[in-house]
């Protein structure tokens, strides 16, 4: 069945600051590392976590795009298999952690290189689903911004 894609919905300006917004919890990680304070340790960890979940957070939005594009008349399994991806990245790169290997350093640097790679599924969803206006812009700097604080956080843990 072919897909007749509906014309694209403007982004809402509340998502644009909230998307922005998102960017907070992990500047101010960033500060706490490189402060020097005790608290070095707190703000890797929290860049960490902050990272993991907002990963697994952009596979839940594809995920409802797959429902979506499962009404439009789409196959929408290999959209679930990519949103599921994000959620077993996250807890793959928790797993040194919890074995006491290496951490966090290169948990971040892996979460963080995911993050930066993750517009190129919504590159990918964009062929199949109907996407509001602005929004691989927004993708792009949000995953760019937190992808990159999290890689660049990976080098000095």
């Amino acid at each position: 069945m072919q897909m007749v894609k509906q014309p694209a919905s403007r982004l809402p300006e509340a998502a644009l600051l909230a998307g922005y917004a998102g960017l907070l919890p992990q500047l101010v990680a960033a500060a706490l590392v490189f402060s020097g304070s005790e608290y070095r340790w707190t703000g890797l960890a929290a860049a960490y976590g902050y990272a993991a979940f907002i990963f697994s957070f952009l596979g839940g939005i594809w995920w409802g795009f797959g429902v979506t594009a499962r009404k439009e008349g789409v196959e929408a399994g290999p959209i679930f298999a990519v949103a599921v991806a994000p959620s077993l990245i996250a807890f793959a790169s928790y797993l040194p952690w919890i074995w006491g290997w290496g951490w966090p350093g290169p948990s971040l640097a892996w979460i963080g290189f995911f993050l930066m790679l993750s517009p190129l599924a919504d590159r990918w969803l964009l062929q199949k689903c109907s996407l509001p206006d602005g929004w691989m812009k927004l993708r792009w700097h949000l995953s760019l911004g937190l992808g990159g604080l999290t890689f660049s956080l990976a080098a000095v843990a």
